[in-house]
Formats: structure tokens, sequence, C-alpha cells
């Protein structure tokens, strides 16, 4: 338990920002999954629009530092590669 109002309240910003910190990454989390169904279902359109929704999301939770750059570039890295590699039904 905190001594000082300093601490007490440092205490309660920490606590604060790990929520928000904890919100954040699940967006993320829940973009790529949104990525990674379109890939499933076969619909590039829908597959490149949620990519690209993914990466911004994930290139600005890397530039706060809520995850590490090359966290970031690992997930847009493989999630484009899944969907260039989808072809489009003619």
């Amino acid at each position: 338990m905190a001594n000082t109002k300093q601490a007490t309240k440092r205490a309660r910003q920490a606590e604060k920002r790990r929520q928000n910190n904890r919100w954040q990454k699940t967006r993320a989390l829940t973009h790529i999954k949104h990525v990674l169904e379109a890939i499933e279902k076969g619909d590039k359109e829908l597959a490149t629009t949620a990519y690209r929704a993914a990466s911004s999301i994930l290139d600005r939770l890397a530039q706060k530092g809520i995850i590490h750059k090359n966290k970031a570039a690992r997930h847009k890295s493989r999630l484009n590669g899944h969907v260039k590699a989808m072809t489009v039904p003619a």
C-alpha cells in the first residue's frame, strides 16, 4: 500500500495506464482476427480492408511503445503474406 499522497496518485495512474494498454492490445488482436477470418472466407477485398485497419493500429501501438516495433512488423508481414497469397476468384 502506498504511504504518501504522491505514491497513491502514481499507483492510480499506473493502474489506469495498464487498463488502457490492455484495451489497446485487445483491440489490435481483434483486428488481426478480422483479417484472418476474411482470409479464411476467401474474401480478398475484405481481407485487404481489414489488413489496412490492423496495420494502422499495430503501427500506432508500436509508436506509443505499447508493443515492440518488431512485434508489429512481424504481425504485419505475416498477415500481408497471407493476403497476397489469396487468389482473386474469377
